[in-house]
């Protein structure tokens, strides 16, 4: 069966703030946020977007957005100390609360991620030997640091990448993945149940003090993809996608990207003809319908994350407020 190329449109975002990530609710309603407080929502595909910034957030930097729908969010700003912080809107964002401050001085927040409106979590780096994850099961009104003992110990170092908000990723009903870096060994943390119990796994991707899995995406319970790299080798080609088909407990190889250095941010395209994953990253956008075997070019412009609805309908974002609507897969 022949394929058309998918398109790549421009959209104009009504911000020139870096863009880190976005959460497509569906093909009329994407949420994303960024930097200098910004976020930016559109209930139209992207024809139009409103794009604001958080009263009071000065130059936090909303690195994560979860949307539930056109007037329910939630943002993290990701950063040092009390810099890690969450907030939401329940009126489309003409009021945020802010719900949690994050109390530990050496903590940095890095990605959230919701099973359902109201049972949710985030992952911060390591502080001294343990991971740091925080949960909320009543829609952010209470947020609390997981047992220590649910948790697998952390190597030195170690911590998680602030890249797409995607080095959380949570799959309802129960499961959740977690792609680490910054250590020895990348590694994958996966729980069924919410949480309560974690498991680990050693990952063949590149690791070290700036390396490791930044982004993670499952299209189901067993098929996903881990990229990463190296993020201070933005000219690097390396071995940075990783696809599993049982659930992460084992990952194989796919081919290098067509863009050089770090991959960003993942998505699976729901419900296209093959499995279809997008890669993005500072070095440009690509796709692959074969698990990485082989890719096509979409961009060969900088983008932080990616998104989607449909095959019809996907956004990737970036620098300078750059959203880009992709469709046609």
């Amino acid at each position: 069966m022949a394929h058309h190329a998918p398109s790549a449109v421009s959209q104009r975002s009504g911000t020139a703030a870096l863009l880190q990530a976005v959460s497509v609710v569906d093909s009329a309603t994407v949420w994303v946020s960024g930097h200098d407080a910004t976020y930016a929502r559109t209930t139209d595909g992207g024809a139009t977007w409103a794009a604001a910034r958080v009263p009071g957030a000065d130059s936090l930097e909303f690195r994560d957005v979860y949307a539930v729908n056109a007037s329910i969010a939630y943002l993290l700003a990701a950063g040092p100390g009390a810099r890690s912080r969450i907030y939401k809107t329940r009126d489309a964002g003409r009021s945020w609360t802010l719900q949690w401050t994050n109390p530990a001085a050496r903590a940095f927040y890095d990605c959230m991620d919701f099973w359902d409106a109201d049972h949710g979590m985030a992952v911060s780096d390591a502080v001294d030997g343990r991971i740091q994850i925080i949960a909320t099961a009543d829609g952010g009104t209470h947020w609390q640091l997981l047992s220590e003992q649910s948790l697998p110990a952390a190597q030195p170092g170690e911590g998680a990448f602030a890249a797409s908000g995607t080095c959380l990723v949570a799959r309802p009903p129960a499961t959740a993945w977690i792609g680490t870096g910054s250590a020895t060994i990348a590694r994958v943390l996966r729980t069924t149940d919410r949480g309560r119990i974690w498991t680990s796994v050693p990952t063949p991707m590149p690791a070290g003090a700036s390396a490791g899995v930044t982004s993670l995406s499952f299209r189901d319970d067993a098929h996903g993809v881990a990229a990463g790299g190296d993020i201070a080798q933005p000219l690097e080609h390396s071995t940075n996608v990783w696809f599993t088909t049982d659930g992460g407990t084992s990952w194989s190889p796919g081919a290098q990207p067509p863009f050089p250095g770090a991959i960003y941010g993942t998505a699976w395209v729901p419900n296209a003809r093959q499995p279809t994953v997008v890669v993005v990253g500072p070095g440009g956008a690509a796709f692959s319908r074969d698990a990485g075997a082989t890719w096509i070019t979409l961009d060969t412009l900088g983008y932080w994350a990616a998104g989607f609805a449909s095959t019809h309908a996907g956004w990737v974002v970036g620098p300078g407020g750059r959203i880009t609507k992709l469709s046609g897969f």
